[in-house]
């Protein structure tokens, strides 16, 4: 009963756009993506639509927050399609990305307390050798990460050896720990930048609180995302 009163109810492009701060170019934009059910026309040619449609368009601006404006797409398509095995396994998949951050985040924070001060004989200058063998890592190890940048040894003007000052130790061990992590070097290569333009590892406080807040902001929006579309599931019957 409900429903059907709802569905006799036609509202314009620019009702639905209104309150959200859109324009009606945007909502025809989503209905032509699938984002939004197919909408009636009349007699002239113009979209009708339903609160129905309003509560789709509600279940998307919620979820894109959360799963990022092409997987909250493909959810809204899956929806309407009547794939709904699929739209949830996207929604999984979110759920499963964001559960990932946080092992990465708390993998960070564990190598970074692991660390400890560097020893007063490493500030005058280690070789390749005696610093590999201290990491437990081979030599040629260490020449990998020197040429993805992440660890800047100086050489020896005399015999043109690598030269690990209390810098360039410090970075060779935070690799280290990263990698242990389960840390990629791509993903790696930014926090060291970081590391070296904060002078040290102390300042990096503040981005891993903010960190933290990105993280508790996602799964905010995650929850957000699913009541709204929980309700659009609902008024599609």
């Amino acid at each position: 009963m409900v429903q059907n009163l709802q569905r006799r109810v036609r509202l314009r492009p620019v009702d639905l756009a209104r309150g959200h701060g859109l324009s009606t170019q945007a909502v025809r934009n989503y209905e032509e993506a699938g984002i939004l059910p197919a909408a009636d026309r009349t007699a002239h040619g113009y979209r009708t639509y339903t609160p129905l449609h309003a509560s789709a368009l509600r279940a998307f601006l919620a979820l894109a927050p959360a799963h990022g404006h092409r997987t909250a797409s493909a959810i809204m398509r899956a929806v309407n399609e009547g794939a709904s095995d699929e739209a949830y396994a996207l929604i999984d998949a979110s759920h499963a990305q964001l559960l990932d951050d946080r092992r990465t985040l708390r993998a960070v924070e564990n190598a970074l307390r692991d660390l400890e001060p560097v020893e007063a004989t490493a500030c005058a200058g280690m070789f390749i050798g005696p610093l590999a063998e201290q990491l437990g890592i081979r030599p040629a190890t260490l020449r990998k990460w020197e040429r993805a940048g992440l660890v800047r040894p100086r050489r020896d003007p005399l015999t043109g050896y690598r030269v690990y000052d209390e810098a360039a130790v410090r970075d060779a061990r935070l690799v280290h720990q990263l990698r242990r992590g389960g840390y990629l070097l791509e993903q790696i290569a930014p926090l060291v930048t970081q590391v070296r333009e904060a002078g040290g590892l102390g300042p990096l406080e503040a981005a891993l609180t903010d960190w933290h807040g990105r993280l508790a902001t996602r799964g905010r929006a995650l929850l957000t995302g699913a009541a709204e579309l929980d309700a659009y599931l609902r008024e599609r019957g």
